[in-house]
C-alpha cells in the first residue's frame, strides 16, 4: 500500500480568489492556469499497519501544524477506500513552499494521486481532480497537462466542480511563465484565510465576480487561438483586480515588497519598448513574467540583473500529475 507521485505547480492565468462553500472547497469563480514545467512535487505514501499515527515530511522537516489540513485530506482518502491503517508521507519541491509559487497547488495534487494509489482507489482523471480540490483547490489543475480550466460548477455537492486540460502540453511549446524569486520566506496571510477575509469585507468583491467570465473567455479563447497579446494582457489585469480586493480587504491584505513593484515596473517599460512581456502575481510576493520562447533569454539576463530578483525559473508548459516508481522512502 505504497505509491509515489509527481505534480507540478500551476500559475493562474485567471485567479480563484473565494470559496462559496469552504468545507468542499468550491470556488466564487472558475480560473484558468498553466501546468509549469520546473516547479514540482514528489510525494510517496504509503499505508501500513505498523504506523501509530500519521507522520508528514516535507523537505526534511516533520509537519508540526497542519495548517492545510493534510491530515484531514489522508482522512478522507482512507475513509473513500474503507481502510484504516495510518500513513507516512514524505514529500520534496525544488522551489520554497508557503512563498506565493502554488507549492499548495503541487503538493495536493502529488499528495492526493499518491495517497488515491496507495489505498487502492482507481479514479479517473476528472474524479481526481474533484478529490484533489477538497484538499486545495488550485491544485484540481495541477492534475492536469498544459493549461487547464477550473469548472467551478453549480451542484451543492461539488460534483460538477472539476478540472481538465482545455490545451495539452505540446499545443503552444513556446509559451513561457518566468518565476521571479524575490523571496524565500513564509507569507504572513495564507492564500486561504485571505480569501475568507476578502470575500467577508472588500467592497470591490461584486465586481470582480461581474467581470471574471469575460476573462475566462478570453484566455479560454487566446490559449486556443496562440494568441499571445491577449492571453497575457488580460491575464495581467485579472492579476491586478485580484490584488486590488486584497487592498481594499479588512485588515488589509498587502503580498507585494518592494522587488515585486521593481519588477512590475521594469515589465510594463520593457513592454512600451517593444519587448512584449506581462506579469502576473499569486498570493505572495513572487512575480511570473509571460514571454514568447524568442525573448526567454533577453527577459532572463534582465530580470537577474534587477536588485531584488535572487534567481528565476522559466517554465514552459508541464506534464500532469503522474505517478512514479522512485519511492522517496
Amino acid at each position: 500500500m505504497k505509491a509515489t507521485a509527481v505534480a507540478n505547480a500551476n500559475i493562474a492565468l485567471v485567479k480563484y480568489w473565494g470559496k462559496r462553500d469552504a468545507r468542499l472547497i468550491l470556488p466564487q469563480n472558475g480560473s484558468i492556469s498553466m501546468t509549469c514545467d520546473g516547479l514540482s512535487t514528489k510525494t510517496t505514501v504509503e499505508f501500513s499497519g505498523e504506523y501509530r499515527k500519521d507522520t508528514v515530511i516535507i523537505n526534511d522537516e516533520e509537519l508540526q501544524r497542519d495548517e492545510k489540513d493534510i491530515l484531514g485530506h489522508i482522512e478522507k482518502i482512507r475513509g473513500l477506500a474503507a481502510i484504516s491503517h495510518h500513513a507516512k508521507i514524505v514529500s520534496e519541491t525544488n522551489f520554497p513552499v508557503a512563498a506565493g509559487l502554488a507549492s499548495s497547488a503541487s503538493g495536493f495534487a502529488a499528495l492526493t494521486m499518491a495517497a488515491a494509489a496507495a489505498a487502492g482507489l482507481e479514479l479517473s482523471q476528472k474524479e481526481l481532480t474533484v478529490l484533489t480540490r477538497q484538499g486545495s483547490g488550485s491544485a484540481s489543475r495541477s492534475i492536469c497537462e498544459g493549461f487547464a480550466e477550473w469548472h467551478k460548477g453549480n451542484s451543492s455537492d461539488g460534483s460538477d466542480s472539476y478540472a481538465e486540460s482545455i490545451a495539452g502540453r505540446d499545443h503552444w511549446p513556446g509559451f513561457r511563465m518566468i518565476a521571479c524569486i524575490v523571496s524565500e520566506a513564509k507569507k504572513k496571510v495564507s492564500s486561504r484565510s485571505g480569501m475568507a477575509q476578502t470575500v467577508a469585507t472588500s467592497p470591490y468583491y461584486d465586481g470582480w465576480l461581474k467581470t471574471v467570465e469575460q476573462d475566462i473567455g478570453t484566455i479560454r479563447n487566446g490559449i486556443k487561438s496562440k494568441n499571445f497579446s491577449a492571453v497575457g494582457l488580460t491575464a495581467e489585469q485579472n492579476c491586478l483586480k485580484m490584488h486590488a480586493l486584497m487592498l481594499t480587504t479588512k485588515p488589509v491584505i498587502v503580498y507585494w515588497i518592494p522587488a515585486t513593484v521593481e519588477i512590475i515596473q521594469h515589465v510594463l517599460a520593457w513592454r512600451e519598448e517593444g519587448l512584449e512581456c506581462y506579469f502576473t502575481i499569486d498570493g505572495g510576493p513572487q512575480v511570473k513574467v509571460m514571454c514568447l520562447q524568442e525573448n526567454e533569454k533577453e527577459l532572463q539576463d534582465k530580470l537577474l540583473r534587477l536588485e531584488g530578483v535572487k534567481k528565476t525559473i522559466a517554465c514552459r508548459p508541464g506534464d500532469g500529475a503522474a505517478l512514479s516508481n522512485s519511492h522517496l522512502f
